[in-house]
């Protein structure tokens, strides 16, 4: 291992460190909105938005926005800072000039977090968690002979098995029909061991191995090599539908060591950050009318077509539309109203004891909706680049969605806390560790510190959350949002009954919860619902319930109670549309 070499790599990418960033004029927003986000359930930064000079951010944490601001790939390239940088969330709406471009509007996000949140940065080098391509043993791979093409390409596969599950998709033109014993082969040729460690991180399925996207090449190999290798994909939902004893399972590990004779090791690479100095929580307050004074965003359908459902559609992969599309276009069928308004409402597919007062017969109705968003509502990229963090608006579709049933259904509603079937979070022998208070508060997918990842070793507990620096009350929040298929028939969430006080680090392996029970989990969830209180694990399997692994894993439990939570009432709505 040349660490030194490695080291200089990396340091050269960040060759500006230590320089104080965001506190030079520059490009400013010609006013801004920037308040506390509105409380949500399932808390994700959305926007980046630029549309009629209108600039939009919501629900972002403090290290979305310097994310935003300053092209940062990954949360924990964003160093330092205090203990909120993560959970509180903030929405920022702002009017640009008409020439702004994506660059610009990054340039004018800076002076905004520096004007109103005095925020000051600077760039330096830390290590974060990567892996290290090494040389193993012996190494198997062929010199490449320079003839042809050079790279990796995903090779077609058809390996259906009997009475499993099977998987047929297509990437970039290449069909692949993956089941139980499946593998995903990959023909390399003429590729330098830096190339491939480059490739490496965005093959099929490898995400689902690698903890992180970070590969750096450690081999000192010279030249270009040639070869194949192939491994499992991690699907561990196939791999229980399948039943049929498989053991034929190649991790992308076991493959470079074994195929390739290469090592690939957790390690930690020296990368670029931004380094937060200082930042306010509580922005300073917005101008006098600022609101009013901003360019308005479509709050309705330019034109939509509403009308009973076909009785004899049933859903499946091969007639799936996606609801919200770019352009503005929502395309939506076979829809019960509770479907409609959990979806208008952001109840992220989960309206089960969440909406009350829906007549009988529209329990059963199902309704097929088109519509189309003015032109104005179009996601705009300036002159010279496209900052949008993703191409739909869903912020404003679902306002647009909300007025489409107020006018054609007369619908009216209104929100008010009920008592709702939750958990209350119990210590009964707690084997959590206290927390490193270095670390900022939060929750992730994938493991710690160490790199330990039990996955590889038990596919069917396909889930891995860390949570690091947490009190008890966080983590019972943070419970249902990262493992929301377990709370379909719990919408009331977790409120936490431990009586443990300061901040804890917890890590928890369990398998989704369509793997442990089964079930659907609506437009969202991971992977299914429990229908009942605490999970049973499935042995031999190797799956393992959430609640199962609280207690095994933590010392906690979760008792099923009744927690107070939002729901929605509905005054009126009329049986049936007004006409197209």
């Amino acid at each position: 291992m040349n660490t030194d070499k490695t080291i200089r790599r990396f340091v050269l990418a960040g060759f500006f460190a230590g320089a104080v960033l965001g506190q030079s004029p520059g490009p400013r927003f010609e006013m801004a909105d920037v308040h506390v986000s509105p409380a949500s359930a399932q808390p994700n930064m959305r926007g980046g938005f630029y549309r009629g000079g209108r600039y939009e951010i919501r629900s972002a944490s403090m290290v979305d926005l310097i994310r935003t601001a300053y092209s940062v790939d990954a949360d924990d390239k964003v160093s330092g800072g205090p203990a909120w940088l993560e959970k509180d969330r903030f929405d920022v709406i702002a009017k640009a000039p008409a020439d702004s471009t994506a660059d610009s509007l990054k340039l004018m996000l800076q002076g905004l977090l520096a004007e109103r949140f005095s925020l000051a940065v600077h760039n330096d080098t830390r290590p974060l968690p990567g892996y290290a391509l090494r040389v193993g043993k012996k190494v198997q791979m062929k010199a490449g002979d320079g003839s042809g093409e050079s790279g990796c390409k995903l090779q077609p596969q058809d390996t259906p098995q009997a009475g499993g599950g099977r998987l047929m998709i297509n990437m970039n033109g290449v069909s692949l029909t993956l089941g139980t014993g499946s593998y995903i082969v990959y023909s390399c040729r003429n590729v330098s061991m830096a190339s491939f460690g480059d490739q490496l991180r965005s093959m099929i399925f490898a995400g689902a191995y690698l903890t992180t996207n970070r590969v750096v090449d450690e081999t000192e190999l010279k030249g270009t090599f040639s070869f194949d290798f192939k491994y499992s994909p991690k699907l561990p939902a196939m791999i229980m539908a399948g039943g049929d004893g498989n053991t034929d399972v190649v991790t992308l590990f076991d493959a470079v060591d074994k195929q390739l004779g290469l090592r690939l090791e957790a390690t930690k690479i020296p990368l670029p950050v931004i380094a937060v100095d200082s930042v306010n929580e509580k922005p300073t307050e917005n101008a006098p009318g600022v609101t009013e004074k901003l360019p308005v965003a479509p709050t309705e359908f330019e034109v939509a077509d509403i009308k009973p459902s076909d009785p004899n559609f049933r859903p499946g992969p091969g007639n799936f539309v996606p609801v919200f599309q770019p352009g503005g276009r929502v395309n939506l069928r076979n829809d019960t109203m509770a479907d409609l308004i959990g979806l208008a409402w952001n109840l992220n597919g989960n309206t089960n004891g969440r909406i009350i007062g829906l007549p009988k017969s529209l329990e059963t109705a199902h309704w097929d909706i088109v519509a189309k968003a003015p032109t104005s509502a179009s996601l705009n990229a300036p002159p010279n680049g496209q900052p949008v963090a993703q191409n739909v608006d869903y912020d404003s579709m679902r306002v647009m969605v909300q007025a489409l049933l107020k006018d054609r259904f007369g619908l009216v509603l209104h929100t008010e806390d009920r008592p709702l079937p939750g958990y209350a979070l119990l210590a009964v022998k707690p084997k959590m560790k206290a927390a490193d208070p270095a670390n900022r508060p939060g929750c992730k997918e994938g493991p710690g510190a160490d790199g330990k990842d039990p996955r590889t070793a038990n596919p069917a507990a396909s889930r891995l959350v860390t949570c690091l620096n947490m009190t008890m009350a966080d983590f019972a929040a943070q419970i249902s949002q990262q493992a929301n298929g377990y709370f379909v028939q719990f919408p009331g969430g977790v409120v936490d009954e431990t009586k443990l006080e300061g901040a804890y680090d917890i890590t928890l392996s369990f398998s989704a919860a369509g793997i442990v029970m089964g079930g659907g989990g609506g437009r969202g969830g991971d992977g299914g619902s429990v229908n009942g209180g605490a999970g049973q694990a499935l042995d031999p399997s190797g799956a393992i319930s959430l609640q199962d692994a609280l207690e095994k894993q933590q010392g906690l439990k979760l008792q099923p109670q009744k927690n107070p939570a939002a729901v929605l009432v509905v005054d009126h709505v009329a049986e049936k549309p007004s006409d197209n």
